[in-house]
């Protein structure tokens, strides 16, 4: 291809992680330095900021507070959940975005997000093809789930899970101080794919973590949990269990859409989070003192606990989607490729068809997850370990963290 001159646009869109302003800021700071890129455009909301004209301009941010964003959480430009039509079926949305795209010159598109995502992505690309404007797109990976296909692993994930292995191990001291045993049941993000949910295994390997571990890739049998339950904690006195949200039934019922069989004293039933609807189970079941908790988004905002790695690689495919970019490449996504030089853990990018990406999950394998289906394998932990190596020299302001602080200047 030819060299190619023009503006590009940069979005965020689903769910934030602690590193994905690691990949904003490697896409934005290689954008800058890139002579072929003529101006740098920040959307607000993802796609929506697109479709509402509403650009930031990222040349005129502090270069100090750019780079700030590599230790800043969430999404800095602001993310959007929002699902383009078929252009086949509406193409009202792609319509709107050539305008903007012509309106700017906007000659490179650049889209961080999951597997919903990359499928804005494939679509804007293909449309941009199918009426002949040149643009190059490029999808930037994220997604502490760890599902988008054909990678390595994901942006994100590591420091998640860094997270979660890390909050089991102090878990696992507080729930052990009594002369009394409890039985804590923790609930972990991942709605179709456990990645997350064996991470907790991580804390387990270095002998402070679940005793049972439940993924969404294989069927859920509550009989068994509540057997596995009760017969641990009669073994030791206290029982710790991780558990995916997204755990379901052989039917395909989610686990978390039951009700349980307690009531709250009107004789209505309590309905509630996965961890809470478990924990009376469990009670029901055993007598025991139970104890669900529900990390929530504290799993994939707790920057204090990231993985040094996770930030480096995350910058590092942003920087790469500008570079193969502007090389005359589209319709790609970046993903990462692991090696080992010796025993050391390496990171390579590698470039991904759109098509294959968009809507397609990478799930645990089923080799990982133990006979019995309620732990994960030595195989799992080598794969998950070296990927949250590493502390981050975070910035501080009177021991609290100091964030990136965007003027966030419209564009004109």
């Amino acid at each position: 291809m030819s060299e190619l001159k023009g503006a590009c646009i940069f979005g965020q869109s689903g769910g934030p992680t602690s590193v994905i302003n690691a990949s904003a800021y490697g896409v934005i700071r290689a954008a800058l330095d890139n002579p072929n890129i003529t101006r740098v455009l920040g959307a607000e909301h993802g796609i929506k900021g697109v479709l509402n004209d509403r650009l930031f301009d990222m040349g005129q941010e502090d270069p100090a507070e750019l780079e700030l964003l590599k230790y800043t959480p969430s999404s800095a430009l602001g993310s959007c959940r929002y699902k383009i039509a078929d252009p086949d079926v509406d193409d009202t949305d792609y319509k709107r975005i050539l305008e903007i795209f012509k309106k700017y010159d906007v000659r490179y598109f650049f889209y961080n997000g999951g597997n919903d995502s990359m499928d804005t992505c494939n679509k804007i690309s293909k449309y941009m093809q199918k009426v002949g404007y040149e643009c190059r797109v490029m999808g930037v990976p994220k997604t502490i789930d760890n599902d988008l296909f054909g990678t390595d692993h994901c942006p994100g994930f590591a420091s998640a899970a860094k997270y979660i292995a890390t909050s089991c191990m102090e878990v696992y001291q507080d729930a052990r101080v009594y002369d009394t045993g409890m039985v804590c049941i923790i609930e972990i993000m991942g709605r179709h794919a456990g990645w997350l949910a064996g991470a907790a295994a991580l804390a387990t390997a270095y002998g402070a973590g679940p005793d049972l571990v439940y993924l969404p890739e294989v069927d859920f049998d509550m009989d068994r949990f509540l057997a596995d339950v009760d017969r641990i904690y009669k073994e030791k006195g206290n029982c710790m269990v991780a558990v995916s949200e997204g755990i379901h039934y052989a039917d395909g019922a989610f686990v978390s859409e039951a009700k349980t069989s307690a009531t709250d004293g009107f004789g209505h039933a309590q309905l509630g989070g996965l961890a809470s609807l478990l924990a009376e189970a469990v009670k029901q079941k055993t007598g025991a003192k139970v104890r669900g908790i529900e990390l929530s988004l504290l799993q994939r905002c707790g920057a204090h606990l990231a993985s040094e790695t996770d930030i480096e690689e995350s910058f590092m495919s942003g920087k790469a989607a500008v570079e193969n970019a502007a090389a005359g490449i589209t319709d790609k996504m970046v993903g990462f490729e692991r090696s080992y030089e010796g025993d050391r853990y390496v990171c390579k990018t590698k470039l991904l068809n759109l098509t294959d990406v968009a809507n397609t999950e990478k799930k645990v394998p089923l080799e990982w997850i133990n006979e019995e289906h309620n732990g994960v394998k030595q195989e799992f932990i080598s794969y998950a370990l070296p990927l949250i190596q590493g502390e981050p020299k975070l910035p501080k302001q009177d021991s609290l963290p100091r964030f990136a602080k965007l003027k966030k200047v419209l564009v004109k």
